[in-house]
C-alpha cells in the first residue's frame, strides 16, 4: 500500500480520479483547503464533458460540477504536444490504458508532477513511468487527509454516501485506506507517548 502520510499537492487527474473527487463536495472542498490542487490534459477534458456517452443523471450532475470549478478558476486543462504523440503510441502498446488515462500519465512525467488515477492498470503502468512516490489516488487522497486529522470517522461516511449517490463506488478501497490511516495514526500516537 501507497504511504499514507505524503501526498504531492500537485496532480494531474485522469477522468476517473476528477469524477470520484468531485462527486463528494466534502472531499472537494477538504482538498483544496489544504492546497491540493488538480489540472488535466484537454484530452481528460474531451471525455468528460464533450464525448459522447448515454445520459445519466449522474453523469449530469458531475459536469455540472466540473464546470462550476472550471469557471472558478479551479482547474487548468494541458495539451500534449506533438513529440508526446510518438510517447503516447508507445505506452499504448504497452498497456491497455485509455487515451485519457495515457495523456494525464505523459503530462505528469513531461511535468514531474503526480498522477492521480483510480484506474489499478494506469495505476501500474505510472509506476513504470513515474515511480511508485508520484502515482496517487482519490483513496490515498482521502488516506491522507484522515491521517492529518482534516477528516474523520464520521466524515469517511459521508464521503461514500456522496460517491454513492453518483454511482462512484470506492468504499472497498475507502475502508482499506480508513483502516490503514489508522494503523498509522496509531502508531505516531503510540511513538510520541513514549
Amino acid at each position: 500500500m501507497t504511504n499514507i502520510a505524503e501526498f504531492e499537492k500537485l496532480n494531474v487527474a485522469d477522468a476517473c480520479s476528477l469524477w470520484n473527487i468531485l462527486a463528494s463536495r466534502l472531499l472537494t472542498s477538504t482538498a483544496d483547503s489544504v492546497g491540493v490542487r488538480l489540472c488535466s490534459t484537454t484530452y481528460v477534458r474531451y471525455e468528460l464533458l464533450h464525448k459522447p456517452s448515454l445520459p445519466r443523471p449522474e453523469r449530469k450532475e458531475l459536469q455540472k460540477r466540473l464546470l462550476a470549478r472550471i469557471d472558478a478558476g479551479g482547474m487548468q486543462w494541458h495539451p500534449i504536444d506533438i513529440e508526446d504523440l510518438q510517447e503516447f503510441e508507445i505506452l499504448r502498446n504497452r498497456k491497455r490504458v485509455n487515451p485519457g488515462e495515457l495523456s494525464a500519465i505523459i503530462f505528469a512525467r513531461k511535468t514531474r508532477q503526480a498522477v492521480l488515477t483510480d484506474d489499478i492498470g494506469a495505476q501500474k503502468l505510472a509506476r513504470m513511468e513515474l515511480g511508485v512516490q508520484l502515482v496517487q489516488s482519490t483513496p490515498h487522497l482521502f488516506a491522507w487527509l484522515y491521517f492529518n486529522s482534516h477528516v474523520n470517522d464520521s466524515d469517511k461516511d459521508q464521503i461514500v454516501a456522496d460517491l454513492q449517490s453518483l454511482c462512484r463506488n470506492l468504499q472497498p478501497h475507502l475502508n482499506n485506506y480508513h483502516a490503514e490511516a489508522q494503523r498509522c495514526r496509531a502508531i505516531v500516537n503510540q511513538a510520541n507517548r513514549t
